[in-house]
C-alpha cells in the first residue's frame, strides 16, 4: 500500500481509508508465499515479539451489523456487538484475516473474550495471554512470564528462534512507528489542525492493515512532512472556530461512521481518540536498553484499559489531553454490554468535570437503527458548547 510523495493528503487519506479492504484482497497471496500471519485482538498484544518471530500481526476484530447478524447464531443477543462480530466472521470463515492466519492470539482482557476463545479454538489454533488486571509488581511479573511464553509458543509454531536482539530491532521498529503516529496526533493540538478527525480516523484505523513495517514507517514520514506543508501554508478543513472534542471509550472502529461525521457536520472537529485505535495504541515507548522481554511487558502493562483495576491512569490522561488539545467536550463512546467501560462513565464524567469540561457518554453498537437519535444528541451537544 505504499504512498508516495507526488500524492495529495487527500489521495493519502483515502489510501488509508481502504487500507483494510485492501489488505483484505491481498492477504491471500502474502499467505501463499509463505508468509506468516498471526490475527490479534487487542492493543494489548505484544507485536514486537510477532515481528520478530518472522511474522506479520494483523487485527480480525470485526465491525459490521452483518458480521454481528452471523454471530448472533452462536453467542447471545445481549452480548458485546464486537465480540458477536469478531467471531461471528470467523467462524463462517468469511474473515480473509482470521482464514489466512497461522495463529490467534489472545489475551484475557474481558470475560467475553476469554470465553469466544475457547470456542474459536474449536476451529484455529488460538494462544491465549493472561492478562492480570491489578497493576502491581506481581502482575508484572505474571506479565513477563506471559510475553516470554508467547515467544516460546511463535518459535514452536513457526519453527524459529527469537534471539534478544531480533527483539531489540523489532522493539526500535515499532518505537520509530510510535514516534510518528505520536507527531502525527500532535498536529492536531494546532487550532485549526491541518486534518479534521475523519482524516485522523483514516490514518490510525489505516495504519493498523499495512503489513510491511519498513514501508509504514516511510509512509508516515511522508504524511509528517505533508503536514508540516499545510501548517506552514496555513492550509486546514478546519474553522478555526469549530468545537474540539475528544473522543474516549471502547474500540471506535464499528461505530465510526453514525458518531464522528455528525460530530463534525455539526461544526466540531475530533482532536483526538482516547481509546484502541489512537493513542493507547501509541502511547509510551518501549525502553530499548532495558531487558527486551521486561521491557515490552512493562510498556503493554501500563495501558490505561477499563479491564484494569483501578484505572485511575485513563482519568489523567484524558484530563492532560484535555488540557493539551484545548478541548471543549468529551464524548465517552461505549459498545452495549461492555461493563468496564460503562461502569468507568461515572469517573469519567467526574474527572471531565474536575476540569470544567462538557461530557457525554454514548452507548450504541455495530447497527444503524440509533444513527438519527445520534446524531440529534450530538448536534445538540455541540450546539451547547
Amino acid at each position: 500500500m505504499a504512498i508516495n510523495e507526488s500524492m495529495s493528503l487527500s489521495e493519502i487519506f483515502a489510501t488509508y481509508d481502504g487500507a483494510k479492504k485492501n489488505l483484505a484482497q491481498n492477504v491471500e497471496a502474502v499467505k501463499n508465499s509463505g508468509q506468516k500471519i498471526a490475527a490479534i485482538f487487542c492493543t494489548y498484544t505484544p507485536r514486537e515479539v510477532i515481528h520478530a518471530a518472522n511474522a506479520y500481526s494483523v487485527s480480525v476484530c470485526a465491525t459490521g451489523d452483518n458480521a454481528v447478524v452471523e454471530g448472533e447464531k452462536y453467542l447471545p443477543k445481549n452480548f458485546c456487538p464486537l465480540i458477536k462480530a469478531s467471531y461471528g466472521f470467523a467462524k463462517a470463515n468469511k474473515c480473509p484475516f482470521v482464514r489466512n492466519s497461522d495463529i490467534v492470539i489472545g489475551e484475557t482482557t474481558c470475560d467475553g473474550k476469554k470465553k469466544m476463545y475457547e470456542l474459536m479454538g474449536e476451529f484455529k489454533d488460538v494462544h491465549v495471554m493472561h492478562l492480570p488486571h491489578f497493576k502491581s509488581q506481581k502482575s508484572l511479573e505474571i506479565w513477563q512470564d506471559e510475553v516470554r511464553e508467547l515467544k516460546e509458543r511463535l518459535e514452536a509454531k513457526f519453527g524459529v528462534s527469537v534471539s534478544d536482539e531480533e527483539l531489540r530491532n523489532s522493539i526500535r521498529l515499532f518505537n520509530k512507528e510510535r514516534e510518528l503516529m505520536g507527531e502525527i496526533q500532535n498536529f492536531m493540538k494546532l487550532t485549526p489542525p491541518p486534518m479534521n478527525g475523519k482524516e485522523l480516523h483514516a490514518l490510525l484505523y489505516g495504519n493498523g492493515f499495512i503489513f510491511d513495517k519498513e514501508e509504514q514507517i516511510s509512509d508516515l514520514e511522508i504524511i509528517v512532512e505533508k503536514l508540516k506543508e499545510c501548517v506552514r501554508d496555513k492550509i486546514s478543513p478546519v474553522h478555526k472556530d469549530a468545537k474540539r472534542i475528544i473522543i474516549t471509550g471502547c474500540p471506535s472502529g464499528g461505530v465510526y461512521d453514525k458518531i464522528v461525521p455528525a460530530i463534525e457536520e455539526a461544526g466540531g472537529v475530533v482532536v483526538a481518540y482516547e481509546n484502541c485505535t489512537g493513542t493507547k495504541n501509541f502511547s509510551n515507548l518501549i525502553d530499548e536498553n532495558d531487558d527486551p522481554i521486561s521491557a515490552i511487558a512493562k510498556r503493554y502493562m501500563a495501558i490505561p484499559c477499563s479491564i484494569m483495576s483501578p484505572n485511575k491512569e485513563r482519568e489523567n490522561v484524558l484530563q492532560e489531553m484535555i488540557k493539551e488539545y484545548k478541548a471543549d467536550g468529551v464524548i465517552d463512546v461505549v459498545l452495549q454490554a461492555c461493563h468496564t467501560y460503562n461502569v468507568e462513565t461515572a469517573n469519567i464524567k467526574r474527572a471531565c468535570n474536575d476540569v470544567d469540561t462538557p461530557y457525554m457518554a454514548l452507548e450504541t453498537d455495530f447497527s444503524t437503527s440509533d444513527a438519527g437519535q445520534i446524531k440529534t444528541r450530538l448536534e445538540a451537544f455541540i450546539e451547547m458548547l
